[in-house]
């Protein structure tokens, strides 16, 4: 029987399934006695029904069953939207399920690895072409250390929905060589980390940060987070990749002065592989930073590179 910490721990890190079933054991409830109290609160969910989702081989999805999800917190003495949050947002359906809208980029059109992104993605109970959130502006800054690595980033970002969201799942590359199980997300303002995956080889790490409720379609959030990798490795770019069009973007790098480029510019492509554009020279300021600023963004890859001799 799980105690109170493997609990929390699988109500953190989820799959959904997990967390249920740690949380019937726990409290040490048949699936009888579950089924008993949903009906009491006019819930009518199957025995069957219940044993699949904590196995893993179906999730709720249906008003009625994601109704039975959040009393199923309360009936197992559970945190508010603890099981829910591990649920992501409902699978696509119909004709138009896994479509792009017009214009709009696909993972793999941006970055490499997107068969490795899609799959961490995909662990997450997420969608790897999820189109729920846009961009409507980002304010983004990098601090370069002494030893030429990209010791933290914090990011003020503002999403806007185009369908109902509850999350929003940040995607960061390290550099080869980058230690992805020393890289740390933290919520700052207005969000909270929840489920965490890392790929060393791809260097990739994926994690949700969660809304304290359900975005309608058109409305806003705002989130700052920060993202601190002391690997070490020395980098000599940095590039924000926009699958869909966007709003006002900054892109703000701080040098420490022991370790300044000898030369900084600004670039943006279109994708992966195509050609890059150079548009221009930066010059560090009395801070030793260098800055961009977009706006009304294309899909596309946008950055800033440097060199240091």
């Amino acid at each position: 029987m799980p105690n109170d910490q493997e609990l929390r721990v699988a109500l953190k890190e989820g799959p959904f399934h997990v967390a249920l079933r740690a949380a019937v054991e726990a409290r040490g409830m048949p699936l009888s006695g579950l089924r008993r109290h949903l009906v009491e609160r006019g819930l009518r969910v199957g025995m069957t029904s219940l044993s699949y989702w904590q196995q893993g081989l179906r999730r709720p999805e249906r008003p009625e069953s994601l109704r039975a999800v959040r009393a199923l917190e309360e009936i197992l003495v559970l945190p508010p939207r603890s099981l829910m949050a591990l649920l992501g947002p409902p699978r696509p359906r119909g004709r138009d399920a896994g479509k792009l809208p017009v214009g709009a980029l696909s993972y793999s059109a941006i970055m490499e690895s997107s068969r490795t992104l899609s799959a961490m993605i995909h662990d997450l109970d997420g969608v790897a072409d999820d189109r729920r959130l846009h961009i409507a502006g980002m304010y983004e800054t990098l601090w370069i250390g002494a030893d030429r690595s990209i010791v933290r980033r914090e990011t003020l970002q503002v999403v806007r929905a185009q369908e109902e969201a509850d999350r929003y799942i940040m995607v960061y590359r390290g550099d080869l060589g980058c230690d992805v199980e020393r890289v740390r997300v933290r919520a700052l303002e207005d969000c909270r980390v929840g489920r965490v995956r890392r790929d060393g080889p791809s260097a990739l790490v994926v994690a949700e940060l969660l809304f304290d409720q359900v975005l309608r379609t058109g409305e806003t959030q705002v989130i700052r987070y920060e993202l601190a990798d002391p690997s070490g490795v020395e980098t000599v770019e940095y590039e924000r990749g926009f699958r869909y069009p966007a709003g006002h973007y900054v892109l703000r790098v701080g040098f420490a002065r022991q370790a300044l480029p000898v030369r900084v510019r600004r670039f943006a492509r279109h994708g992966a592989g195509a050609v890059e554009r150079d548009l221009g020279e930066l010059s560090l300021n009395a801070h030793n930073a260098v800055h961009l600023v977009a706006g009304s963004l294309e899909p596309g890859l946008l950055g800033i590179r440097w060199d240091w001799s």
